[in-house]
């Protein structure tokens, strides 16, 4: 089989696309072509068999005409040597139509909902934009195979599609949470927390505990984190690749996700949380709904309320500071955690089912949403 995955957003090293999806095609045996703005991220393509990496333009904010145009000329130019053609972001659905292959779309977030908290929108675009969004999703479900990364995002949609929940590998062992600093991997804006951090190093200065963070940040938070770091309030390490990443997590006292009560995050159970519990590190969440059930179910976390940044960060900084005071706790979270992810939630156990469901839409020419598993 061979598949064709696009993205024109997402970082080469995304580690649902690279580390999960792609890596099961390629250990099931799939030859994979993967395109992605390598170059827009500063990321050298290294080789590995069963793999052909392909450069593309990289869309952001308001700059995204190039990379379709350019999406759409590899589409057409590629497209009709593979089986089927995986994509990853909502936009390249403009790019897909009359290709000769299936053509799959994995629904990665609630993009409507996901507008509010792009700050190179204008406020008074958010609802005329959210609403075209949802006509282009129900017409896309007409015209190309899905896949969702959340349960929630059935109701979105008038068939059933297969879910291929967003995980974690679990390693077998763990290090012990002892390390003394805590650690944020993942996005960084003021939607996803960005003030609150900063505000949580602010509160830890006395403690001796480093706030790590690990992500690229958007043009909004790349100043205010820039800043707080030259200082030594946080220590911002930029994006790394997802071995690297979670590198940093292991042993850490407590992995921190402080997202806003946005509609986007309220239906949607966050990656780093299940990446802090599959390392058996604690993870201190605000209350949205799937990541405070993903910590209370597991045992293996702590919820923040949410509030200004003063009020998150000063939150966070009192749970981090009772488990670094109670070792047995925090120790006993982590082992929980560690289990809890190795169960129910390790990429090893949902990586067939992938496999399967990209399998039987290779030669499929047009969804019928009535038959989709």
């Amino acid at each position: 089989m061979r598949a064709l995955v696009l993205t024109v957003v997402h970082h080469p090293d995304d580690a649902r696309i690279r580390h999960r999806q792609v890596a099961a095609l390629l250990a099931a045996g799939w030859q994979v072509s993967y395109a992605a703005p390598f170059s827009g991220y500063a990321v050298t393509r290294a080789p590995e068999a069963g793999l052909t990496t392909l450069d593309v333009p990289r869309a952001h904010g308001r700059h995204r005409g190039r990379a379709l145009r350019a999406a759409r000329s590899l589409l057409r130019e590629r497209a009709a040597g593979h089986d089927v053609v995986l994509v990853h972001d909502p936009e390249l659905l403009l790019a897909v139509r009359g290709l000769p292959v299936p053509v799959v779309w994995d629904v990665h977030e609630d993009t409507a909902a996901a507008l509010r908290t792009k700050p190179w929108l204008p406020p008074a675009v958010v609802p005329v934009a959210a609403a075209a969004v949802r006509r282009a999703e129900r017409a896309a479900e007409r015209r190309v195979h899905l896949l969702l990364a959340e349960d929630a995002y059935r109701d979105r949609f008038a068939g059933p599609h297969p879910v291929v929940p967003n995980c974690a590998h679990v390693p077998a062992t763990v290090r012990r949470p002892d390390d003394p600093r805590v650690v944020y991997v993942g996005h960084l804006t003021r939607a996803r927390g960005a003030d609150d951090l900063v505000a949580a190093g602010r509160a830890l200065a006395d403690t001796g505990i480093r706030v790590e963070l690990v992500g690229h940040a958007d043009a909004e938070a790349t100043t205010l984190l820039a800043r707080a770091h030259d200082r030594g309030v946080v220590d911002w390490r930029g994006f790394l690749p997802s071995a690297q990443a979670m590198g940093r997590v292991a042993g850490a006292t407590a992995g921190l996700s402080l997202l806003h009560d946005e509609p986007n995050y309220r239906h949607s159970r966050p990656t780093k949380v299940l990446e802090y519990l599959a390392h058996g590190v604690p993870a201190l969440t605000t209350p949205l709904p799937l990541a405070a059930r993903t910590v209370e179910d597991s045992g293996g976390g702590v919820v923040v309320p949410f509030g200004g940044s003063a009020e998150v960060g000063a939150a966070t900084a009192d749970a981090v500071r009772r488990l670094v005071g109670d070792p047995d706790r925090r120790r006993a979270m982590g082992a929980a955690g560690h289990a809890w992810a190795r169960a129910h939630v390790d990429w090893a156990l949902h990586a067939p089912g992938f496999v399967r469901a990209m399998t039987a839409y290779a030669g499929r020419s047009a969804p019928d949403v009535a038959q989709e598993a």
